[in-house]
């Protein structure tokens, strides 16, 4: 388990190393994790097995257990900046509505897209009625 923790962990750094160095704007902590997918689906293809490594599971499903605590520092920070809430409403409710949208679209359209039943040639004849 110290070992996948240094895992997440060490993504986690080198996602925050990229965001500084390049003075990128997305968090660091997503840029890891963008990683740790990169780098779990180059395993999976590599060897053929698309499992969850058995070290990161138990790990992950612990971070996954207590995922609501990882969400007070956000509440506080919400609460922290009330008047610029409460003062900048609309303009934070349209682009959270319209991100929302946004984002049911892309998936929709994404999952359309990979979705789609493949079709296949029938090279022999059999199914035809003639």
């Amino acid at each position: 388990m110290t070992s996948a923790m240094l895992i997440l962990v060490g993504c986690q750094l080198l996602g925050e190393l990229l965001r500084a160095t390049f003075q990128l704007p997305i968090p660091g902590p997503v840029i890891g994790m963008f990683l740790l997918a990169l780098a779990l689906g180059l395993r999976a293809r590599r060897t053929g097995n698309d499992r969850t490594p058995a070290p990161l599971k138990p790990a992950a499903e612990g971070l996954i257990a207590n995922m609501g605590l990882l969400f007070v520092p956000a509440g506080v920070g919400i609460i922290a900046e009330a008047g610029v809430i409460r003062k900048e409403w609309l303009p934070i409710l349209v682009a959270v509505a319209g991100s929302t949208i946004l984002s049911l679209i892309v998936t929709a359209l994404v999952m359309h897209w990979t979705l789609r039943p493949t079709h296949t040639h029938d090279t022999n004849g059999e199914g035809r009625t003639s």
